[in-house]
């Protein structure tokens, strides 16, 4: 059931202004210990409150190297229509700032079976990627990076990608200047062994699992991770706490945590509210829930068991739920 995460502090040892819209920001332990283990894919949740005493919890990729327990570095991106995170992490966490973080959990791993890895990157999507890229260095399985973002400047950690043992493995694609990624062409040339993982926008992600779909390349081959949820939509439906016998509606555009917190029904844990995190887990008692996270697999949504309250919601009118 449900993810159980070690929260722990940190402080912000740099901060660094890679492009107009992204910041990577540096965490260590105030004690000098050693950060927890982790592989590349993996993300933290990052708590944040606000001098208001409002609070934000978000899902970053770990991007650092994986050999370096030191530190962990993540990117941040600030959106244009921010809830708070990346707002906040941008205006007001600067060198000496305390974060609460979490310990790393890993939804996008590289396939071991894989016999090529190709890695498609969009925008801020590269963050993971930078970390999987540590641990395919001097490695047997044979990879390549293909990163595409809007214009020259807004290229994150261009630099990193362009040095050493990444440079010849790495091709950017650049749409002002016209320089734009064939998914058709890669997905046709892709070999019966490799692997697809994508990150990125939600238009992107959806291209790729097309293409990949058109070209006949087995849904297993082909992984993604996305940032932010899945906007929330459907119709209004019922659910039902088991436990209390409450009735909530849950209104078009609501999540089934945002109706259980304004209604002040039940108590919910919950990190990311993106459906990544796995914290808010809950269990199916009756009904068929539509599913939005990134957390559960196929055949775990398709079992009907459980469902993360925080984007999920109901092919049934009713959903009956262990709250």
């Amino acid at each position: 059931m449900a993810n159980t995460y070690e929260m722990f502090n940190v402080r912000v040892t740099a901060v660094e202004q890679a492009t107009p819209l992204i910041k990577r920001f540096t965490l260590a332990r105030d004690d000098g210990a050693a950060m927890p283990a982790f592989t590349g894919g993996s993300h933290i949740i990052v708590q944040m409150q606000g001098a208001d005493g409002s609070q934000f919890s978000n899902a970053y990729s770990l991007m650092s190297d994986p050999r370096d327990t030191r530190s962990y570095q993540i990117g941040v991106r600030l959106e244009e229509q921010s809830k708070g995170g990346s707002a906040f992490m941008h205006q007001q966490v600067e060198v000496g700032s305390t974060l609460t973080i979490s310990s790393p959990n890993n939804l996008f791993a590289l396939d071991p079976t894989a016999g090529r890895h190709v890695l498609i990157a969009g925008g801020i999507g590269i963050t993971p990627f930078l970390a999987q890229l540590h641990e395919l260095e001097g490695g047997d399985t044979d990879y390549e990076l293909h990163y595409a973002f809007r214009s020259p400047e807004h290229g994150a950690f261009q630099d990193d990608l362009s040095a050493g043992p990444h440079a010849g493995r790495t091709r950017f694609y650049i749409d002002s200047l016209a320089r734009k990624l064939d998914l058709v062409a890669l997905c046709a040339d892709l070999a019966e062994d490799a692997h697809l993982y994508v990150c990125g926008p939600k238009p992107l992600i959806d291209a790729v699992i097309a293409t990949a779909a058109k070209a006949g390349i087995a849904e297993q081959r082909v992984h993604w991770e996305q940032f932010a949820a899945t906007p929330v939509t459907g119709a209004a439906f019922t659910v039902v706490l088991a436990r209390s016998g409450q009735e909530l509606l849950v209104e078009e555009g609501m999540s089934i945590l945002q109706a259980i917190q304004k209604s002040k029904a039940a108590n919910v844990e919950c990190l990311c509210r993106e459906g990544v995190c796995g914290t808010c887990e809950t269990r199916i008692i009756d009904g068929e829930a539509e599913h939005f996270d990134q957390y559960l697999s196929d055949e775990e949504k398709a079992a009907q068991q459980s469902l993360m309250v925080c984007v999920s919601r109901a092919k049934s009118a009713r959903l009956v739920l262990d709250l």
